[in-house]
């Protein structure tokens, strides 16, 4: 059974940075592309960032410059950090893993495979 363990959200001052993780269980990690979703209220999932099993990354235009994404396969864990936090960033989280074609980046959510049940994040201006 795959799990996809996602922590690190809380509230935070504008500004501020957070780390996010997500640890997984149950998967080949090292052999899975993993990326990172958000979802506002009364708003469609987005793709935030995303990261190949080689490490190759993909960042959505309203994050670049600001959230970094990274992976430990010893640990069997993906990271996003945060930085210069916005209000706009106020979402929901989570984590994803897509095993079929990990040496792409899709920003499609129904292309991936496994998801976390997700962190809240939330930006106070």
């Amino acid at each position: 059974q795959v799990q996809l363990v996602e922590s690190g959200g809380r509230l935070v001052q504008a500004g501020g940075s957070l780390r996010l993780s997500c640890t997984a269980s149950g998967l080949t990690f090292s052999s899975s592309a993993m990326a990172w979703f958000r979802q506002a209220p009364g708003k469609e999932r987005e793709f935030v960032v995303g990261i190949t099993r080689s490490g190759r990354t993909a960042y959505t235009d309203s994050v670049k410059g600001r959230f970094t994404i990274s992976r430990d396969n010893a640990k069997n864990t993906v990271y996003m950090q945060m930085n210069s936090l916005k209000p706009e960033d106020t979402a929901v989280y989570y984590c994803a893993a897509e095993k079929r074609a990990p040496w792409v980046i899709s920003e499609t959510p129904n292309q991936y495979d496994y998801w976390g049940q997700g962190t809240q994040v939330t930006v106070s201006s």
